[in-house]
């Protein structure tokens, strides 16, 4: 299709959904890369820029390319209906350290609070410990922007603003969330604060394993997952989501497995009939519903994740609460611990201090702590004596008595002693610090908010659902009229003189004349001759068989619409009335309406054929200029057999389709080898079919009723599945209107109606 015809199709159909669109839904298009910036322009036109969300590139199952870089992607563009009112659902991906998600994660802290550097880690380590990242603590937004003492620096925002208010930043500090950084102060957090990251436009799980849930049925059917997270992102339970081009009914197929509601459309029968088929055929996790009395539209019960952020932290009062509980008791050991090193028996080697205002300063306990020291933000503090931040995270050998060195060194497994003064403040104190951590770190998690993961719904354990009621339905069939009797524009118009009734059954005259109709098994009808029939409303053209000169009658059915009963019966008139009678009349139309279909299976005296006419020939770039192109394909007619069983009950039989045999003129069985489906409506009302039994003959043995014989196999009668696998109905008794009505669908998607009168 060339890409004007391509941008026509598209716009006829961008249209009508913008106006279908609800104030709150969104739009979707898949395409390649080939065509993406005409679609981008064609939707900007109908949507408006201000109205374009994204464009999401998507992981495709094989590379593409013109012989330079493989293409590996396919583009879906996302436009909204009002973007300031568009529902949003947003998607995350589960974080795996190392894998997914840990960009930025430097840097791993330990049980005892010690910090390294993730690439200076063990394996074990990696598993123990908490990785963080160093975030900033700064924004452009306006807020707090004056200087925050942390360790005895301050520190200011520079031309920024601190991230939360004075309050806040001091809470982030008795949480153990800032970490000195060069000269500046930054945000701790942890790679287990939230279990998942957003989602982006660039999905890069869509390629060969998007289809292991289903075989592709289409050669550019849209990968099940990609529907699906649209679909999550911009709908709730119960919603509408409408498909334009129906195809294999991925669309639909998605929407029910998610509990949307769906609806969804195409010109092509084939299309409808494998939607059909899937649909009725598969099955579905049941999702527990959140409110069961509201139904669908209570929504269902999803997964969430903790979700802490610097704002919960900032925003947290009971860290205040837990760090004055402890830090009595933590100041309490630290005095402890000075008290023991100044003490002690034994000359202790002075310590150099490697964080906060005091770094590098060397302290000896030897000496006492009568003097002062001046920190950089101005406070005075003891000298020769360790502040919080001061104390080692690990005890040095040296502050350990040599007598208990000695007897650690000379001890047996089993063998343990009292701990020191030194080693018993240290410990107190560690063991004060985090208990303290372990409860705010509890408390920040209990108020942290929560996130629901939309794309994994709670699944019942003991329930199995599969797809709902759902109805087929045609567009009311337009009433076809003769050029006559339709109404004339008051002027002309040039756009109805290029392509009006005329000019196409003048196209498709030539190219009926040109490739003629293709039969069953290779055989032709070809034509000799083909000329207009001036005068006549519904016999187009009349002209002779090439190979035995019999007159043949062509009527062709409506661009748009199906061909319908009047158009057959005001054709068979007007075929009486010329002279010589025609032996042949063929009826050539895209779609038949079933009723039609019937009355031309039903013409006597006369050989009337459906030709089914390929949609190529509405799309001048699609059709091929050469004979051997297909275009007109001859239709067969059920041959149906009805059986009386025992009780008075009926039973159908298909043996297949009767197919015009162009060397004798006759009709011939086709046999049961190409039926695709069948459908059966025991009660017909002569007006719309209801299929009240439908086959599949030709599904294989993973296929069909047997997926779902596989997937349910404790609620379905497996000896009824066998027979909805055949060529015969079940029995059933005689309705009202003593009327049944048999469809049946080749392999090839055309479609034929037999209606039997029981009387």
């Amino acid at each position: 299709m060339g890409v004007h015809s391509y941008l026509n199709y598209l716009r006829d159909r961008l249209l009508p959904a913008r106006d279908l669109l609800a104030e709150s839904g969104s739009i979707f298009v898949q395409i390649s890369d080939e065509n993406l910036h005409h679609v981008r322009e064609l939707m900007d036109e109908i949507f408006g820029e201000s109205n374009f969300v994204a464009q999401i590139a998507y992981v495709t199952t094989s590379s593409q390319g013109s012989g330079l870089i493989p293409v590996v992607n396919d583009y879906v563009v996302w436009y909204a209906k009002n973007i300031n009112h568009t529902k949003y659902r947003p998607l995350y991906e589960v974080k795996e350290f190392g894998i997914t998600g840990s960009s930025g994660y430097s840097y791993v802290e330990l049980d005892n609070g010690r910090i390294s550097r993730v690439a200076q880690c063990s394996e074990s380590e990696l598993k123990q410990g908490k990785a963080f990242a160093a975030s900033d603590l700064t924004s452009s937004h306006y807020s707090l922007s004056e200087p925050i003492d942390f360790q005895g620096i301050t520190f200011s925002s520079n031309a920024r603003y601190w991230s939360t208010s004075t309050l806040g930043m001091y809470r982030l500090s008795k949480a153990g969330r800032i970490i000195e950084s060069g000269s500046n102060i930054r945000y701790k957090r942890y790679f287990d604060d939230f279990c998942a990251f957003p989602r982006t436009n660039v999905w890069t799980d869509t390629g060969v394993a998007g289809f292991t849930s289903s075989r592709k049925m289409y050669v550019v059917q849209t990968n099940e997952k990609v529907i699906e997270r649209c679909a999550l992102m911009t709908t709730d339970p119960g919603d509408l989501v409408f498909d334009p081009t129906c195809g294999s009914g991925t669309t639909a197929y998605v929407a029910e497995k998610l509990g949307r509601r769906w609806l969804t459309c195409d010109t092509s029968r084939v299309s409808i009939t494998l939607a059909k088929q899937r649909l009725m055929t598969s099955s579905f996790d049941y999702y527990e519903l959140k409110y069961p009395e509201e139904g669908l539209r209570g929504g269902f019960i999803y997964k969430s994740v903790p979700r802490i952020t610097l704002k919960s932290i900032a925003n947290n009062p009971e860290v205040d609460d837990i760090y004055e509980e402890y830090h009595a008791k933590i100041l309490a050991a630290l005095d402890g611990l000075n008290s023991k090193l100044h003490d002690s028996d034994q000359s202790l080697p002075w310590f150099e201090v490697k964080t906060g205002g005091r770094k590098g300063v060397k302290l000896d306990f030897s000496k006492g702590n009568g003097t002062q020291d001046a920190l950089p933000t101005g406070e005075k503090v003891a000298n020769n004596c360790l502040l919080e931040w001061e104390v080692p995270l690990e005890l040095p050998t040296e502050w350990i008595p040599e007598e208990f060195r000695e007897f650690d060194e000379q001890s047996q497994p089993g063998q343990s002693r009292e701990l020191s003064g030194i080693e018993h403040w240290f410990q107190e104190f560690h063991s004060t610090r985090m208990a303290m951590k372990r409860r705010i770190d509890e408390s920040i998690a209990n108020h942290a908010g929560r996130e629901l993961l939309y794309d994994q719904p709670e699944v019942s354990r003991n329930k199995l659902r599969i797809t709902g009621p759902f109805t087929v339905e045609a567009v009311p069939f337009a009433t076809v009229l003769g050029l006559d009797e339709a109404e004339q524009p008051a002027k002309a118009d040039a756009a109805v003189a290029r392509s009006g009734a005329t000019s196409r059954q003048s196209q498709w005259q030539e190219e009926l004349l040109k490739t003629g109709i293709r039969g069953k098994g290779g055989q032709q009808l070809q034509l000799l001759d083909l000329e207009v029939l001036p005068g006549a409303h519904y016999i187009h053209a009349v002209g002779s068989l090439a190979e035995n000169g019999d007159r043949v009658a062509v009527s062709f059915g409506p661009e748009h619409t199906a061909l319908e009963q009047r158009q057959v019966e005001i054709a068979m008139r007007e075929a009486g009335d010329l002279f010589p009678l025609p032996k042949m009349l063929v009826f050539c139309a895209f779609n038949f309406d079933p009723e039609a279909a019937k009355d031309i299976d039903n013409i006597k005296g006369i050989q009337a054929l459906k030709v089914h006419m390929n949609t190529d020939l509405l799309t001048e770039d699609l059709k091929k200029g050469r004979a051997s192109n297909q275009s007109f394909w001859l239709m067969g007619q059920p041959d149906i057999e009805v059986h009386e069983v025992k009780g008075g009950k009926l039973q159908v039989e298909v043996h297949g389709f009767d197919y015009f045999d162009t060397k004798t003129g006759e009709l011939k069985s086709g046999g049961k080898k190409n039926i695709a489906m069948w459908q059966l409506d025991t009660d017909y009302d002569n007006r719309s079919l209801y299929a009240r039994q439908v086959f599949f003959p030709m599904a294989g043995k993973k296929d069909g009723w047997y997926k779902l014989k596989k997937d349910i196999r404790s609620e379905l009668n497996e000896e009824l599945l066998d027979k909805f696998h055949g060529t015969k109905s079940i029995p059933f008794e005689p309705g009202d209107n003593r009327c049944i009505a048999v469809k049946i669908v080749d392999d090839r998607g055309i479609e034929s109606l037999k209606v039997i009168r029981l009387d």
